[in-house]
């Protein structure tokens, strides 16, 4: 079983789920005078914090809240929280929620250099906080499309994506919201579903059969439904069905970054060496959850990504894949990533990109 590791027998209990759910929505609505509070009731002091660039890392909350939260709720003096995905799970003795959405409100002021836009912004998301043996957070993990923001305000730095920029949609079922413990089977199964496609993935061999046709026709076929939709972060977009998949994201992607080849285990224990994996994989009823910081190793030799040449660059990438699991197949699939923190390697700056057309 690939999905080891995973116990689907030991699943947060419904109102553990649903306090954790008030004290997010708590901290998105705490205002600066609230801030200290929600994060305390929320989070453990000690807190390792983990946001998208230029976020990134924060030792506890006092930091967290001067470098992430702060800016996000003087920017945005109206903010509230909604969640379209909300699930739980163990894995390796760590419980942990996940959770897609959005956060809304009014961009009154500028947000990490964005000039304010005074209309209504979605700055979407993708979190996972891992949660300790008191029911606070010991870890937090929040990619958040900053890029989307900038697209959002008008002030876009990079080619036009090749797939679809729009709002990411609730689940199709819209069971989205799993404040109870689920069918452990059924979690276990969504999983292993899962990690199993990401096999076929990981042991294609883009040295000697990249092309469209291949990856059409590679077993991920097998586990993808013939509706699948993909909601890819700003810069990439969203793609419905296999072959809008393969070229609006996965044949341009991985001409660009030059991955590690082989089985299943040697690429994991390739992107070991380089600190990438998965921290999280977990299945909740019809959904599962994986991701990394970083969870991607690979070599930037090829061109045309985001309409950028190759740098021959090592890059490492912060991802997270949120999967719904719908008549015996995967049907959508959110992926947050941190482009801001991919593109800097590459050595593009969207935010100064940004700055210097301000300027003129």
């Amino acid at each position: 079983m690939l999905s080891e590791g995973f116990d689907p027998q030991a699943s947060l209990a419904a109102p553990l789920r649903l306090s954790v759910a008030r004290r997010l929505a708590a901290v998105a609505e705490a205002g600066a005078s609230g801030l200290e509070q929600a994060l305390g009731d929320l989070a453990a002091p000690d807190c390792a914090w983990r946001a998208a660039h230029p976020m990134n890392e924060s030792a506890g909350n006092q930091a967290a809240a001067a470098q992430i939260w702060a800016p996000l709720l003087h920017a945005f003096p109206d903010l509230e929280r909604r969640d379209d995905i909300f699930v739980a799970g163990r894995y390796k003795g760590l419980d942990y929620v996940a959770a897609v959405g959005k956060y809304c409100g009014t961009m009154r002021h500028d947000w990490l250099g964005i000039p304010a836009s005074h209309k209504t912004v979605y700055l979407r998301y993708g979190e996972v906080w891992q949660i300790g043996p008191d029911g606070r957070v010991v870890q937090a993990n929040m990619l958040w499309d900053v890029l989307d923001v900038m697209r959002q305000t008008g002030h876009w730095p990079l080619a036009p994506s090749l797939g679809v920029e729009a709002m990411w949609p609730a689940p199709l079922t819209a069971d989205g919201i799993r404040l109870a413990p689920a069918d452990p089977d059924q979690g276990s199964a969504s999983i292993e579903q899962t990690l199993q496609m990401h096999k076929t993935l990981a042991e294609f061999d883009d040295l000697g059969q990249l092309s469209r046709e291949a990856l059409i026709a590679m077993p991920q076929r097998t586990h993808w439904h013939s509706k699948m939709m993909w909601y890819g972060p700003a810069g990439i977009g969203t793609t419905r069905g296999l072959d809008g998949f393969v070229d609006g994201h996965q044949l341009p992607f991985r001409i660009a970054f030059h991955r590690p080849q082989g089985t299943f285990d040697q690429v994991t224990a390739a992107r070991a060496l380089h600190g990438a994996g998965h921290y999280i994989r977990i299945g909740d009823g019809p959904y599962s959850v994986t991701g990394g910081w970083p969870s991607v190793y690979a070599l930037h030799n090829g061109g045309d990504f985001c309409g950028l040449p190759p740098t021959g660059k090592p890059v490492v990438m912060r991802i997270m894949d949120f999967y719904l699991h719908d008549q015996g197949l995967i049907r959508e699939n959110w992926v947050p990533i941190d482009m801001l923190h991919l593109l800097g390697q590459m050595g593009i700056d969207p935010l100064a990109r940004m700055h210097a057309v301000l300027r003129r």
